[in-house]
């Protein structure tokens, strides 16, 4: 087949590996495509494990007629990248293992799989009291700025602040992972459809129109069961006075 010709997914993926990584232990073809949403821009996301490499890697290129990704492994650095991803929340590799097809190396992918199945089903480390105290306090302060706000372009990126961690609060309270980019809605999606659909409405309706009571009041009620907004009394890093 000519480089250029665009392979089936799978296909491509399998002969993309035995060209450029035949020595390699153990592969996965992850993303879009093996979870039936590919689009026109769509790439294929090929883990790669080999123990030969000093460190891990991601490259992009061009091969059968797909836009690839490549994360490129040693076994050592894989854990490494998925106990990053587990400190903060975010588990994009953990996630590409889970839903990944086997394309080389079943029985070391199998027990990969499997561990990354078993974190994923547990969930991320539970917030403190403190964290959550400190997390109020944030959303509080950009929900301020965003209703003080009375220019056009800076109420947009406060707006966006603001989703961001309204995001994650609602996620990590309830001992859900979060996400970014398309992930923050697929997260929201996957903890509570309906919950999402609100939050969606609220910022898109703030974005189109600039109007913000529906975005004021899904944060105070994501507050309110954790005490609410948060301004007087905060402080953090204040030592005892000498």
């Amino acid at each position: 087949m000519k480089e250029f010709e665009k392979a089936p997914a799978k296909e491509a993926a399998q002969m993309f590996v035995t060209k450029h990584f035949p020595q390699c232990q153990a592969a996965l073809l992850s993303g879009s495509v093996v979870r039936g949403e590919e689009t026109e821009t769509s790439d294929l996301d090929i883990i790669i494990f080999d123990d030969i490499l000093a460190d891990s890697y991601r490259e992009s290129l061009m091969a059968f007629g797909w836009p690839i990704e490549i994360f490129a492994h040693n076994f050592q650095s894989y854990k490494q990248i998925c106990k990053t991803d587990y400190e903060r929340a975010r588990p994009s590799m953990l996630r590409m293992v889970s839903e990944g097809i086997i394309l080389k190396g079943h029985k070391i992918i199998d027990d990969i799989k499997k561990e990354a199945d078993e974190i994923l089903a547990e969930g991320p480390a539970k917030w403190s009291e403190e964290t959550i105290r400190i997390k109020r306090y944030f959303i509080t302060d950009a929900l301020d700025d965003l209703i003080g706000s009375n220019n056009r372009a800076e109420s947009i990126f406060i707006a966006n602040t603001l989703a961001d961690l309204v995001h994650e609060f609602v996620l990590r309270t309830n001992g859900h992972w979060i996400g970014a980019s398309k992930w923050m809605m697929r997260s929201l999606r996957e903890f509570d459809q309906p919950f999402a659909e609100e939050y969606f409405h609220a910022f898109d309706t703030f974005y189109k129109h600039g109007e913000i009571e529906l975005v004021v009041k899904l944060v105070e009620a994501v507050l309110e069961p954790h005490g609410g907004r948060l301004f007087e009394g905060f402080s953090i890093g204040k030592g005892e006075p000498n």
